[in-house]
């Protein structure tokens, strides 16, 4: 980029001289004018030689030469204009140019409230020790942001009311990772998400399995035996059926959003005679006494959660891997059988099948003059898979399953969780 000031013309008289000899003054103009070079000029301290890097010095230099050229004419309320044009295009950006009069004394700025987005919302991951931003769906002592304090120590955890806003949080830069549940050993998959990862172009990124131990949690001096309802999440309602029974025979089961909030929603109402199955976090918070602890019917309850990011990672093979994919085919669920068989020839292990319904063709007509007309349901079909797609088995089976398939999109191959594991031990009071 070169920056041009032509100097002024021999004519261009001082306005004093100019009116002594009838003439009328002639004003001055400044002139900058920038070029764009597409081979690479190098200065000393200076900026980038691509294209963006040139628009910015431009409107730079444009606001300086309108500030030099008007410097007897002040703006008003104090404020520099708007650049107009960069390279003959609008611009919008607003350099804020404030002139500095050092002659006269300004009243001080009142402070201006703050901004909801500013440039340093939209910056990547922080690194070097900085606090990554993680998204959840629940409210704070839910079992989601326990997952997300497992899978990012020290993360500052971002609560969201629906899956869809963490999805969202993540993809308009307000986190930057988003920790979500996909199944549960006892209540099986979390559908909704699976159905959120085809809508929205996130990453898994990574795993994490989280032991569930639920707690009957109501307000301090409440007793079991005179409750008459019990709230929370329908899988923890599900996952405590047995036990509820036995500990309060006469209590009404009621589902909510999410265990945590059941919590939150007795402690804000002040309502005696009504419990929730929650976390102990969730009686810490929000002012509530543990009336049962593990009241959960099976000590095997895990929720698998899967790590979601803007950007995928680099397959690697030094730790185990787990992919993710999701395919589907136009002439129905006969492809699936050889989407299988390219995995067990290769002898890759497979984790998880899941099928779901093809919203964009849910229903294949197949006609027959003999018989009439066959009506199939389609599907799109999830697996998990234990291989790194930097392995030339795992890269040599997606190739195969390529070619039997109409739609394949691979939503992350990423590291498995192989931290240790206890059990939940069951306990009623």
């Amino acid at each position: 980029m070169q920056a041009l000031s032509p100097s002024t013309p021999n004519n261009h008289m001082r306005p004093s001289l100019a009116r002594r000899m009838g003439r009328q003054p002639v004003t001055t103009v400044r002139v900058v004018r920038c070029i764009y070079r597409s081979d690479p000029v190098n200065f000393p301290n200076g900026i980038g030689s691509n294209r963006a890097d040139w628009q910015s010095s431009c409107a730079i230099l444009n606001a300086s030469s309108k500030n030099i050229s008007r410097e007897d004419q002040p703006t008003e309320g104090g404020r520099a204009d708007h650049v107009a044009a960069v390279n003959g295009h609008n611009s919008a950006v607003d350099l804020n140019l404030v002139p500095i009069d050092a002659s006269k004394s300004s009243p001080p700025v009142a402070p201006q409230p703050p901004k909801p987005l500013t440039i340093t919302d939209l910056s990547p991951a922080p690194m070097h020790g900085s606090q990554l931003r993680v998204a959840y769906q629940g409210v704070p002592g839910a079992y989601s942001e326990a997952a997300a304090g497992k899978a990012y120590p020290n993360c500052e955890a971002i609560p969201c009311d629906q899956f869809e806003v963490a999805f969202q949080a993540v993809e308009l830069w307000l986190a930057d990772r988003a920790v979500l549940p996909v199944e549960n050993s006892l209540g099986g998959s979390i559908h909704r998400n699976y159905d959120l990862l085809l809508r929205h172009r996130l990453h898994i990124v990574g795993e994490v399995q989280l032991p569930v131990h639920h707690c009957l949690l109501a307000l301090p001096g409440a007793r079991k035996e005179f409750l008459s309802r019990v709230i929370s999440h329908p899988q923890a309602l599900a996952q405590c059926e047995h036990t509820l029974t036995k500990l309060c025979p006469q209590a009404a089961r009621e589902a909510v959003d999410d265990t945590a909030g059941a919590a939150e929603y007795i402690a804000a109402n002040n309502l005696r005679d009504t419990a929730a199955i929650a976390s102990s976090r969730a009686a810490e918070l929000y002012g509530l006494q543990v009336v049962s602890d593990g009241i959960q019917d099976d000590s095997g309850n895990v929720t698998r959660f899967v790590m979601l990011a803007r950007e995928p990672i680099i397959p690697r093979t030094d730790r185990p891997f787990k992919t993710s994919i999701v395919f589907a085919h136009d002439k129905g669920t006969s492809v699936l059988f050889k989407v299988l068989s390219a995995f067990a020839f290769r002898n890759i292990s497979l984790t998880k099948i899941e099928s779901r319904p093809h919203r964009n063709c849910p229903i294949r007509l197949v006609d027959d003059a003999n018989v009439g007309t066959a009506k199939h349901f389609e599907y799109l079909f999830y697996i998990d898979f234990e291989a790194s797609l930097a392995e030339v088995r795992a890269q040599n089976a997606m190739a195969e399953v390529q070619e039997f398939t109409s739609f394949l999109r691979v939503l992350g191959s990423y590291p498995m969780d192989m931290t240790p594991w206890s059990p939940s031990s069951s306990k009623v009071d």
